[in-house]
């Protein structure tokens, strides 16, 4: 099957470099394309073809995977001039790996179903370095068929593919985790500041190892993916590097899952205070970093 690839950024670039490299019967050549030039050209080094436009990918693949920062580039991308739907035919299918909400997922899945052509939401969770090592959790929402149809290709780039249900219900599974991991991360970090904080009350006579209390904590009742990972990269080092799962991306994904809970009637109050610490996280100047630098504002490290 040939394989389209819209959007090579921090995520998008090493999953579409994996994909390239799978060849063989489910990945029958790459045709890649972003608004940046390095990323394209790094990929037709490594062996996939640069289509020029969105409509130049569509137009010459089966499938058409898009990775985009968030609603408002995947309305553009998809139904904007010159657009996917703009070259898209019937047997196509296009399989959305950006996190966006799932009232724009369904609309955009509709426009392709009166094309003839298949949507599959196929959002991704785990880091960046997941996705260099073909490690990422894809969670997918979508008709049977089309899943199985694309769950080859998938597979090149995800060691756990799930079809979550319908159109939409990939973007549900995916809003829901992410709303999940940011308030654990601000539980390492509140866990965290109080560590370090009373190391410096108490100096020698607590004689507290931070690095030890995170390490007993990953191996008992309180461990999570959180703490063994924004914890031990992130928050122990300090460092909160650009270029990786930004302040600005946590509060957008925030946004979308508050619009389900509102939609429900549900009061998330545990994410509406780690959405109010995001925003204040980006008005420090830390908007371009890497989320958990949320630390930074609950106290000295």
């Amino acid at each position: 099957m040939r394989v389209g690839f819209i959007g090579l950024g921090v995520m998008g670039e090493p999953m579409c470099r994996n994909l390239v490299a799978a060849g063989g019967a489910a990945v029958d050549g790459v045709v890649v394309h972003d608004v940046r030039s390095e990323p394209v050209a790094g990929l037709v080094e490594a062996g996939a073809v640069a289509g020029g436009s969105v409509a130049g990918v569509v137009e010459r693949v089966d499938v058409v995977l898009l990775s985009l920062p968030g609603g408002p580039e995947l309305d553009s991308v998809v139904a904007g001039p010159d657009g996917v739907l703009s070259a898209l035919g019937p047997g196509q299918l296009v399989v959305d790996h950006t996190t966006a909400p799932v009232a724009l997922t369904r609309r955009l899945a509709a426009r392709c179903a009166e094309l003839g052509a298949g949507w599959c939401d196929a959002p991704i969770a785990r880091t960046r370095q997941a996705a260099i090592d073909g490690t990422l959790s894809i969670m997918v929402g979508g008709d049977p068929v089309d899943v199985e149809r694309v769950r080859p290709v998938l597979a090149a780039m995800a060691s756990d593919v799930t079809r979550c249900g319908g159109v939409g219900s990939g973007q549900v599974t995916k809003l829901l985790n992410n709303m999940m991991l940011f308030q654990n991360v601000r539980a390492v970090a509140e866990a965290h500041a109080i560590a370090t904080g009373l190391d410096r009350l108490h100096g020698d006579g607590l004689g507290l190892d931070v690095e030890t209390v995170f390490d007993v904590i990953i191996g008992a009742s309180g461990g999570s993916f959180a703490l063994a990972n924004h914890g031990r990269t992130a928050i122990l080092p300090d460092d909160y590097p650009l270029r990786a799962f930004s302040t600005t991306y946590a509060a957008k994904d925030l946004a979308y899952a508050m619009e389900l809970a509102a939609e429900t009637g549900v009061d998330a109050v545990g994410a509406r205070t780690v959405g109010e610490l995001l925003a204040a996280t980006a008005e420090a100047g830390l908007a371009d970093h890497y989320f958990p630098a949320l630390r930074r504002l609950l106290g000295p490290g």
